[in-house]
């Protein structure tokens, strides 16, 4: 069992930065897949960015170059440092944990907007 929470969204001006941070407890998280989601109204939730046990990351096209995931695994924490945040990255962003199961945070609010 994984419990994960997010934290560090907010209402940000075009051209700004946030950093997204999740930090996970309860089962053994360096094992385990990290991903951020985001949901917008009206649109299913999509794939932001994974990080696996080893490093290697991926992106959605939407984001590249502008986004980067990383985790620390002596935290238990995963972060979404966020550069360059345009209106559509507006949504609601989900940490996930993909490993025995799939465990998903409550999300976190990033309204992007001047």
């Amino acid at each position: 069992q994984v419990q994960l929470v997010e934290s560090g969204g907010g209402l940000v001006q075009p051209g700004g930065s946030l950093r997204l941070s999740c930090a996970a407890s309860g089962s053994i998280f360096s094992r385990y897949v990290m991903g951020w989601y985001r949901q917008a109204p009206g649109k299913q939730r999509e794939l932001v960015a994974t990080i696996t046990n080893g490093g290697n990351t991926n992106y959605a096209d939407s984001v590249k170059g502008r986004f980067t995931i990383s985790r620390d695994n002596a935290k238990k924490t995963v972060y979404l440092q966020m550069n360059s945040l345009k209106p559509e990255d507006t949504a609601a962003y989900y940490c996930n944990a993909l490993g025995s199961g799939s465990y998903w945070g409550q999300g976190t609010q990033v309204t992007v907007s001047s």
